[in-house]
């Protein structure tokens, strides 16, 4: 079903980005004569998600979320790539203005979807289809998920009935009723039956639970403490019990089966962003840390990396720490898994196209690869390609290794191609001719171990540590590599607290985010000093305080910008 929604050609039509818009048009297919309900309701619905992947992009939500935080930094690689006009080193470093396109994309791609969404809430009441009940249900869910969203990033959501009406601006506790009681609305017709790609019923249950757990932050933003209600914890208790009770997902063994090409069927994922093959999946996750002469296909001798972000030394050393004196790679199974095996001493060796796949995890250290020359892979007599020490050729530095170092910074020498060690977490596409395209793995929005992690954390701003430290173990034990698991924690608060969502979900949007609810975005880590308090919330898009100009007051900047 949710391929063939997704599949479906749309005539969209969006005259403006910004949901404030007052003179919107939308062509939709409810208006072309001559299709059948279904074919209409499949075509509303198919646009509330279109720009999903987009939202999810390494550039957009990813760049925000992460390249914020104390987990990534992009530095201007090598003084030629990744400049863009300073944009990310000033994310980075918590100085970013209300011209910065990823920020403006990112809120383009939001009031656009959930323009989409009330366009779909407007039409689906009239649609016969057996779906357009469901359908109904999922486009209100998603508004609300849209506006949650636009809340965390900016301190502000939309309340938009009509397409022709301007929206209304609501913030703080205002903007938390009104998202708890959309998703409340839409629940009892939400279809626990479909693929993880569409909001179910357990789906609104972990952005209720997400919407409460994060409800202290997102009311009073600038607060100098937080103020976690003990109401707010018990129905961040209450919605993640009813996930994990219901049965319906497992945690997953193999912890990098979840970010895998084919973890649409993963028990652990409980909604995403459906990027399979044959939806034109765009997640580039896996091309985006990578190192530009690592090149990971045998049938895609164009396919490789970009040597983009890195994980600071910082969040590195919250791993070495945690475990010493043994190194985080022989004591927890989601730090790296080995899969390409070269002899001792780094001689070259040979794979088959079917057993070869890179590693995974955090990578550091020289890297290994299929060796490529003058754009071919070498092979052996009996066609087996050639694996051995990788250097920066495709930089023009055929003598300097892939090796990559702990330190990474904005200096000359801290933002050479290699520095960092990197984040090759999702699953390289094995479909992917560039590495840019097709990236078939879905990105996980809600998954099994964010339910347990968020209700260990309610449990412990209850005073219930040993109810917390249960649900942490529960994640912990769970991944197992060969022999090797984490070992259960014998005590938990809330900085360990802290320490274990980074080292569950690294790389998965989330770190900006925890790190206000934790108090530890003023924080200082490699090449940000700023304490702003301000600088939680991004700025409003220039563009679309200017389009809103029309109407005095009606879009304020954020305070500090």
């Amino acid at each position: 079903m949710k391929s063939r929604i997704f599949k479906l050609m749309m005539l969209m039509l969006v005259l403006g980005a910004s949901c404030t818009d007052l003179n919107e048009k939308v062509l939709d297919e409810s208006s072309i004569t001559g299709q059948t309900d279904k074919q209409q309701a499949d075509g509303l619905i198919a646009p509330v998600y279109a720009r999903l992947p987009d939202i999810y992009r390494h550039t957009t939500l990813f760049a925000l979320s992460e390249i914020s935080t104390d987990e990534a930094i992009l530095p201007y690689r090598g003084g030629t790539d990744w400049g863009d006009n300073g944009i990310y080193m000033s994310l980075h470093k918590h100085e970013t203005i209300s011209t910065d396109p990823n920020v403006r994309d990112t809120w383009n791609l939001i009031t656009q979807s959930i323009s989409r969404a009330v366009i779909a809430i407007n039409t689906l009441p009239d649609n016969k289809d057996a779906n357009a009940k469901v359908y109904l249900a999922e486009a209100r869910a998603m508004r609300a998920f849209y506006n949650m969203l636009a809340l965390d990033l900016w301190g502000l959501s939309f309340v938009k009935e009509k397409p022709d009406d301007i929206s209304k601006i609501i913030r703080g506790q205002e903007a938390i009723d009104y998202i708890s009681s959309e998703l409340l609305a839409a629940e009892p017709n939400l279809d626990n039956t479909v693929t993880t790609g569409r909001v179910t019923k357990n789906a609104a249950y972990g952005m209720l639970a997400r919407l409460y757990l994060n409800a202290a932050a997102w009311r009073d933003p600038y607060a100098a403490q937080l103020t976690f209600k003990p109401e707010e914890m018990d129905k961040v208790i209450d919605y993640t019990g009813r996930i994990i009770s219901s049965g319906s997902y497992a945690l997953s063994p193999d912890y990098f089966a979840i970010f895998g090409d084919a973890n649409n069927t993963n028990k652990e994922l409980v909604f995403t962003v459906d990027q399979r093959f044959d939806l034109n999946g765009h997640n580039r996750l896996a091309y985006f840390s990578l190192s530009g002469d690592q090149y990971p296909l045998p049938a895609y001798p164009a396919a490789n990396g970009t040597d983009g972000p890195a994980i600071t030394p910082d969040f590195y050393r919250t791993w070495v720490n945690a475990y010493a004196p043994t190194d985080p790679a022989q004591a927890d199974p989601r730090f790296y898994k080995k899969n390409v095996n070269v002899p001792t001493g780094g001689l070259d060796t040979f794979y088959t196209a079917a057993d070869y796949r890179i590693d995974r995890g955090i990578l550091r250290g020289q890297q290994y690869g299929l060796i490529r020359v003058s754009g071919a892979f070498v092979k052996d007599a009996q066609g087996r390609f050639k694996v051995g020490k990788l250097f920066n050729a495709s930089r023009s530095r055929p003598t300097a290794p892939v090796d990559h170092t702990e330190q990474v910074d904005f200096t000359t020498a801290g933002s050479d191609y290699s520095t960092g060690f990197r984040v090759e977490k999702y699953e390289f596409s094995q479909k992917s001719a560039s590495g840019r395209n097709f990236g078939e793995a879905d990105i996980a929005i809600i998954r099994l171990a964010d339910v347990y992690l968020m209700r260990a954390e309610a449990k412990l701003r209850k005073g219930d540590a040993a109810g917390a430290l249960t649900d942490v173990n529960t994640v912990r034990t769970s991944r197992k590599q060969g022999t090797l698991q984490a070992p259960a924690l014998t005590s938990i608060d809330l900085n360990t607290l802290l320490r274990e969502r980074g080292f569950e979900l690294y790389w998965e949007f989330q770190r900006r985010t925890d790190l206000i609810r934790f108090g530890k975005y003023e924080n200082t880590w490699t090449e940000k000093t700023n304490t702003d308090k301000n600088k939680r919330l991004f700025p409003i898009p220039q563009t679309a305080i200017d389009g809103s100009s029309n109407l005095p007051g009606y879009l304020v900047q954020n305070q500090g910008y």
